[in-house]
């Protein structure tokens, strides 16, 4: 049985990693274990709109990358160099002819997915910003799928640290590198969460 503690411990290791070992891969048939999560989430009028274009060859991974926006915060740096790049993707996709919009089953499904990889040892970053265009046309996704999400896979590189802030200021919560090279997420306290 799945305690309380145990699902908060989840979610505390599920934190967005921007540099990948490169050396170590996520194979296809891992990509599909995590894909099937989403099988077992809700659905807006149970529609389940959503597809996955599965990517973990280095060819198809190299000819995506380009295509990505990688930490929009951290101005000074151009996303992970080669070696520390992710070895596998998933690309989220609305299946056009099945519904016009997915409601909420993206960040659904985006949850599940990263919490199944944290599950794993493999973390992922989630990317909205990226040339869609150029992601259709690098992995050929077919017409009547939209990309929506981008979720980069691999095994850490670096190590995420989440600290709480008082969140007074947009500035307060940005994400950053601190001296160590430790990549800080700050996250409002609980009291700011809930309306008195």
């Amino acid at each position: 049985m799945i305690t309380f503690d145990n699902l908060r411990d989840l979610l505390k290791s599920n934190r967005s990693v921007r540099r990948f070992d490169g050396s170590k891969s996520v194979g296809a048939e891992i990509l599909k274990q995590l894909v099937e999560l989403t099988r077992y989430c809700a659905s807006a009028r149970n529609m389940q709109p959503l597809r996955y274009r599965l990517v973990s060859t280095p060819e198809e991974c190299g000819g995506l990358f380009p295509a990505l926006k990688w930490a929009g915060y951290l101005t000074d740096w151009a996303g992970p160099s080669e070696e520390e790049r992710p070895t596998a993707y998933l690309v989220q996709c609305l299946d056009t002819e099945l519904a016009g919009n997915c409601l909420c089953d993206d960040g659904l499904h985006l949850e599940a997915l990263t919490l199944g990889a944290s599950a794993l040892g493999i973390n992922g970053c989630i990317i909205k910003a990226f040339n869609a265009a150029e992601v259709v046309r690098s992995l050929a996704i077919p017409e009547r799928y939209k990309p929506l999400y981008v979720l980069a896979l691999g095994y850490p590189a670096e190590k995420v640290e989440i600290i709480s802030t008082d969140g007074t200021s947009r500035a307060d919560i940005r994400y950053f590198r601190d001296d160590a090279d430790v990549h800080i997420v700050p996250k409002r306290p609980l009291e700011e969460l809930i309306i008195s």
